[in-house]
């Protein structure tokens, strides 16, 4: 990829960059990560690519939503509770996150929702095309200083790789409470032919749709600056 002199992009990096653990686990955590979590993890060393991840969900699936960086995993939950013929793929390298996760959905053990404890990019290269409906990326790491541009979830290569994954018509949401990654965000979105904002007016990203849920997330880095945006592209259809 040439730089972008505005943004001050450069090639992306294609190493992961962050933290896979932060404090001790618990020893509770400690088990759920050793006996709940493989029961749900998705694990396609194994497969054949391309893999349609519907593969991964029991009989009546009706469609795959992925979320890339669930965090805490609360928004996941909640997608996943208000859709139950939806498949969730969450992926998370904070095992953190991942324990809570686990912690959350151990009593009701839902089974639409699977698991990469791992970078996603890896595993985005083995699924078939158009096999999914939705992509959440919420409030992903800005990478606020310049030379880390490069480290940022959201560029060219990514945004290809969803759009050749994404049905035609399916949603990408994005959220960021960064104003410098927000304007990121939006040029490179506004310059990949393959998605279509949503928006007709303000209130459109100003406001939380109905069906995307607040996060402690949101609450602890509530700053009272301008507030978290909420974005929401399609995938374009495609031609022939």
């Amino acid at each position: 990829m040439i730089v972008d002199s505005e943004s001050g992009s450069g090639c992306e990096d294609p190493r992961f960059h962050g933290r896979r653990r932060g404090r001790k686990l618990r020893s509770g955590q400690e088990r759920l990560l050793k006996d709940y979590l493989p029961k749900l993890r998705v694990d396609l060393a194994d497969e054949d690519s391309p893999v349609d991840p519907i593969r991964l969900f029991p009989a009546g699936t009706e469609e795959v939503w992925l979320e890339i960086g669930f965090g805490a995993g609360e928004h996941l939950v909640w997608q996943a509770s208000a859709n139950p013929r939806v498949g969730m793929i969450g992926a998370e390298p904070y095992l953190n996150g991942v324990a809570r996760l686990l912690a959350a959905i151990e009593v009701d053990c839902p089974d639409n929702v699977r698991i990469l404890a791992d970078d996603v990019r890896p595993m985005l290269q083995c699924l078939s095309d158009s096999s999914l409906s939705r992509v959440f990326i919420l409030f992903p790491d800005p990478w606020p200083k310049q030379r880390h541009h490069r480290r940022r979830i959201i560029n060219r290569t990514l945004l290809d790789t969803l759009a050749r994954l994404m049905r035609d018509g399916a949603e990408l949401r994005v959220a960021t409470d960064d104003q410098n990654y927000l304007v990121w965000i939006l040029r490179h979105l506004k310059a990949h032919p393959d998605f279509a904002w949503t928006a007709a007016r303000s209130d459109d990203w100003r406001r939380r749709p109905a069906d995307w849920p607040n996060t402690r997330y949101e609450d602890k880095n509530r700053s009272g600056g301008p507030g978290p945006t909420f974005l929401r592209y399609l995938r374009c259809p495609r031609w022939g």
